[in-house]
């Protein structure tokens, strides 16, 4: 059964939201690969909880139909390809493509039928 195993926050000025949050909840920030992407360290491991992720927005922040404002749950799933398949016959339309985060696996979003925005990965460490 797919899980919420990441979560991520958009941000117009990511180093803003990486102070907000750090002085907010002493959450950690640490930059991935180089690129503008911080993983996010909500608590220790052996605690209930996810982690996530902060990245520059992606898309405007208002007054654009395809804007996104908000946190965005990533599931986990066994196929991305079978998942995305089934999640647009259902009614869901691709708002990303499939793409590979290195040495992470694949990941794409979705919208649901009323628009919300839905992460979905499948773990694969030789995603390129």
């Amino acid at each position: 059964m797919p899980r919420i195993v990441h979560f991520e926050i958009h941000a117009t000025q990511p180093q803003v939201l990486i102070d907000f949050y750090s002085q907010l909840f002493g959450w950690t920030f640490n930059q991935f690969s180089g690129m503008e992407y911080w993983l996010i360290g909500t608590g220790p491991n052996e605690q209930p909880g996810i982690n996530g992720g902060l990245l520059k927005r992606p898309c405007p922040k208002s007054g654009d139909p395809a804007s996104m404002n908000a946190f965005v749950c990533i599931a986990q799933v066994d196929s991305l390809d079978e998942t995305l398949t089934q999640a647009t016959a259902l009614g869901a339309r691709i708002a990303l493509p499939k793409m590979a985060v290195p040495g992470v696996g694949w990941l794409a979003y979705i919208l649901d039928p009323d628009d919300n925005t839905l992460g979905l990965m499948q773990f694969d460490e030789n995603a390129n």
